[in-house]
């Protein structure tokens, strides 16, 4: 390969490498707002590029809201600690999760309380710090 190639080569893969990168923005969801939700699981589809938790929430008046939780890779969920059958439709469970900005049910896990009291994360990289209060 001469060197015109090579230069070639490696523009294209910072290009490449560039757009996966921005694909894993967090810019959706509200990264300063945590809320908490109790609920039972209706889903777990373990599979990449990330794993999604359904929960169904009641509200106060008994209606159920169907929320979506996005995580990390099986790989990640897998060395924080998570197996496949970690959660099993009809657990219920307690999440800390960033909602989206725009108020639709669904959010980035931040934390689920497990039915025997254990917590699990994302999966990913550690949760943003909170931040000072102003």
């Amino acid at each position: 390969m001469n060197w015109s190639s090579r230069v070639v080569s490696l523009f294209a893969l910072l290009a490449v490498a560039s757009s996966v990168w921005a694909h894993h923005s967090f810019a959706m969801f509200d990264l300063d707002k945590e809320i908490t939700l109790d609920g039972t699981v209706k889903d777990v589809q373990w599979a990449n590029p990330h794993v999604w938790l359904e929960l169904d929430v009641a509200d106060a008046d008994g209606r159920t809201t169907k929320w979506s939780f996005e995580m990390g890779t099986t790989g990640m969920l897998t060395r924080a600690g998570w197996k496949s059958s970690t959660l099993k439709v009809g657990d219920r469970v307690k999440v800390v999760c960033n909602p989206l900005r725009s108020g639709d049910p669904s959010g980035r896990l931040v934390t689920v309380t497990l039915p025997g009291g254990g917590v699990l994360g994302p999966g990913g990289p550690a949760p943003l710090p909170p931040k000072p209060a102003a």
